[in-house]
């Protein structure tokens, strides 16, 4: 009976012997990945009210050119092609989103939910051969680490956005006087959640220790290996709030940009 049982699950994609909802996971990730991806992309494409006052959506930041009063390099460049609409989080967005897709806990995720390879574990996947990252286009996969790099860089522009976030123009002076909005503590949260993230890449914990034979010789280094070690157990938990928070925050800062939201001031 165990044999023919074997045998079914070899030749029929889909078909396994457990007995639980296996299937509930790969479907939830389907259905966050796939919504998060459709948003991104339409808030990417828009190209405007992705400014509130003091506040930058995450997926625009940095602002290399868009608005010429502040942009890093002025307003839409000469070289922009003309059939293509005009967004700065085309020029940016790129990097967080090669972070996300080479991250090894997301090509466990939607592997299964998106290509089902395989759907489950010991669930038949609807191909006969595996030939895992070894080939292409799959082995692009191992530019993470370099991904990783950008990653970090990016932290540090986002931690500017939300110290920026905290200071607000007086009507009155025109001076900027320090205060703090629902959108200021969005933005901090939205940073927390991605350095949590980040903090737990598997790229960054090698960075930090892989190369040691003794981490013990390297204080140190063994403190930020083991803070690394500490976030990489929970890389799943931050994974997904940072996630979805990201584009909370970009939806927040878009709807009080569209005067839907009003963004009160704490103090």
């Amino acid at each position: 009976m165990a044999q023919t049982v074997e045998a079914v699950v070899r030749t029929h994609p889909g078909i396994t012997a457990r007995r639980d909802m296996w299937w509930v996971q790969p479907l939830v990730v389907f259905v966050l990945l796939g919504a998060f991806v459709v948003y991104a992309t339409w808030a990417a494409l828009q190209g405007n009210h992705y400014r509130f006052g003091p506040y930058l959506s995450p997926f625009y930041s940095p602002e290399l050119f868009g608005n010429p009063h502040y942009a890093w390099f002025g307003g839409k460049p000469a070289w922009w092609p003309g059939w293509l609409p005009f967004s700065a989080a085309i020029l940016i967005l790129w990097a967080p989103a090669g972070f996300r897709v080479t991250c090894y806990y997301y090509r466990g995720a939607y592997y299964k939910a998106f290509w089902a390879a395989p759907p489950s574990c010991t669930v038949r996947e609807p191909r006969a051969h595996y030939h895992g990252e070894s080939s292409f286009p799959l082995i692009l996969q191992n530019v993470h680490r370099y991904f990783m790099y950008l990653a970090l860089i990016f932290l540090v522009i986002l931690g500017h956005d939300a110290w920026n976030g905290l200071w607000f123009t007086n009507p009155a002076t025109g001076r900027e006087v320090f205060g703090v909005g629902v959108g200021s503590l969005i933005l901090i949260v939205n940073v927390v959640l991605l350095a949590g993230y980040t903090f737990g890449c598997h790229s960054l914990r090698h960075l930090i220790g892989g190369r040691l034979d003794r981490m013990s010789e390297h204080p140190l280094r063994l403190k930020c290996w083991s803070c690394a070690n500490f976030f990489n157990s929970r890389h799943m938990g931050w994974a997904w709030p940072s996630l979805i928070f990201v584009a909370f925050t970009d939806l927040y800062i878009r709807l009080c940009s569209m005067g839907i939201w009003v963004d009160w001031r704490i103090f």
